[in-house]
């Protein structure tokens, strides 16, 4: 089962397990320790948290989830952060990957995670967010489990700045939508960019309209004086009033002759059906099955580089006309590390395409070509733009 981000808070997230950032002693403090204790019901927890004792920084212990959504709490001590050379990296990759292993030996099919140590205890932000990933996306590989990473708020979640950076201007070059109006306005002969709002240039921009407004003005007299000339001699005396030149002087479409219809004799389509339906390319699924093959690469090793459920995918492999959701398309894609010419051409035999005027497809546009294919990392991306999610 794949990898969530969702944003939502862990009290009221279901799921098998909750893990919580404990305290090292039977005590509970502020943030996500405080919410859980007072969701499940402080007293029975306490009481719970007690009989296990002391934990140590890196370790995970389980009580009953009592009043919470789920079975079980996982209890695990995240480290603070000093100067990142007394193995905190280390310690906070067993808390996830020891309460992963807990998870397991309860039967648990899913367990929701906070983004440990990244509130409260100092650990940079994006560091903890990159460790969070690692140890799940190395679990996941050989494990079937629903693993949701939940997100309070933007605070406690941070990537790369430098990668916001890169990504922030790659949208800003190709984003088409915030730029259509303006890139059409300039293609008009003898357009003039109108000046910013609150100029106090106020003749600058009479001029400029008056400029633009000059091409429409010389239309509508175009079609005025056309629809004054009553006469064949009065209409090419107003085209010549206007400039137009002789070939342009041909009868209006009105006065065309209607053309005519084809025989089945004459067409060279007649009867060629069949044959058209023949030269058919490959359908989406038919394409990855294939793509696949070619790169000897095993139907779970897929699914899981794609973030995808195991079911979802079989559903994909017994049915050849299998239709795809973009999201789930361009996770396969990913998974494949397909390049761009080669995910578009995936995506067209779902009759899918990228869009410049989408934030979610500009941003997995700029992972493939800059050849990022960790999925988890590229959701992160899409998570931090509030963007969908690749897989499931």
């Amino acid at each position: 089962m794949p990898l969530h981000i969702i944003r939502n808070d862990i009290t009221r997230v279901r799921a098998d397990a909750v893990v919580n950032t404990a305290n090292p002693e039977p005590v509970y403090g502020g943030g996500t320790d405080y919410a859980i204790y007072r969701a499940a019901g402080e007293r029975e927890l306490l009481e719970a948290r007690r009989r296990i004792g002391p934990i140590k920084v890196g370790e995970a212990a389980v009580t009953p989830a009592f009043a919470l959504p789920a079975d079980f709490i996982i209890h695990t001590v995240g480290p603070a952060w000093v100067d990142g050379r007394h193995g905190e990296p280390e310690d906070l990759a067993s808390c996830y990957r020891k309460s992963l292993l807990l998870a397991e030996q309860l039967g648990c099919s899913s367990v929701s995670f906070p983004v440990i140590s990244a509130g409260s205890y100092g650990f940079p932000k994006d560091l903890a967010l990159q460790i969070a990933l690692r140890e799940i996306e190395g679990f996941l590989q050989s494990h079937e489990m629903l693993v949701i990473l939940t997100v309070f708020n933007k605070e406690t979640f941070d990537i790369s700045a430098g990668l916001v950076e890169d990504v922030q201007q790659f949208i800003d070059d190709h984003y088409v939508e915030e730029r259509l109006e303006e890139e059409y306005e300039l293609r008009r002969p003898g357009y003039q960019k109108m000046p910013a709002a609150g100029s106090s240039r106020r003749e600058d921009f009479s001029a400029a309209r008056a400029s633009n407004a000059a091409p429409r003005r010389r239309r509508r007299g175009l079609f005025s004086s056309f629809a004054k000339a009553e006469e064949p001699e009065e209409l090419e005396e107003a085209q010549e009033r206007e400039g137009y030149s002789e070939a342009a002087r041909e009868p209006f479409p009105t006065m065309m002759a209607a053309p005519q219809m084809a025989s089945s004799a004459d067409s060279p389509y007649i009867g060629d059906l069949p044959e058209i339906m023949d030269r058919l390319g490959e359908t989406f699924q038919e394409r990855l099955l294939h793509l696949i093959d070619e790169r000897g690469m095993t139907d779970t090793e897929v699914y899981k580089r794609a973030n995808l459920d195991r079911k979802l995918f079989s559903k994909i492999r017994c049915n050849p006309a299998y239709t795809p959701t973009k999201r789930t398309a361009l996770a396969l894609a990913i998974a494949l590390c397909l390049n761009l010419d080669e995910t578009t051409d995936l995506l067209a035999r779902a009759g899918i395409a990228l869009s410049p005027s989408s934030r979610f497809d500009l941003i997995v546009e700029y992972c493939i070509s800059h050849r990022i294919y960790d999925i988890y990392d590229i959701n992160a991306l899409l998570f931090h733009y509030d963007q969908t999610l690749l897989g499931c």
